[in-house]
């Protein structure tokens, strides 16, 4: 089963942008549909957004126009670009292949 390993979590002000990154195991990756969920406290794990092995993708409606999924299929590697980011976006942000694979998750705080 492919691992996973997301990074680029961390502590920005409301407004800011982060960009998070999950990089795969194996070169699979780049026939699976890729997913980023976020689970904040309290809260149920949330899909956030998606992209396909073409690279259509779909967002949550609370994060459209706000964040960008990308892949880079020569590198293994699923990217997360979130900008405008507002404190309601704290979570830990997980990727997630088409087959079951979750990562360990990182943690993302939109605090002033």
């Amino acid at each position: 089963q492919v691992q996973l390993v997301e990074s680029g979590g961390g502590l920005v002000q409301p407004g800011g942008s982060l960009r998070l990154s999950c990089v795969a195991s194996e070169s699979s990756f780049s026939a699976y549909t890729m997913y980023w969920f976020r689970q904040a406290p309290g809260k149920q794990r949330e899909l956030v957004a998606t992209i396909t092995m073409v690279g259509t993708t779909a967002y949550a409606d609370s994060v459209k126009g706000r964040f960008t999924v990308s892949r880079d299929n020569a590198k293994n590697t699923l990217y997360l670009q979130m900008n405008s980011l507002k404190p309601e976006d704290t979570a830990v942000y997980y990727c997630r292949t088409s087959q079951g694979s979750w990562g360990q998750g990182t943690q993302v705080t939109v605090s002033s």
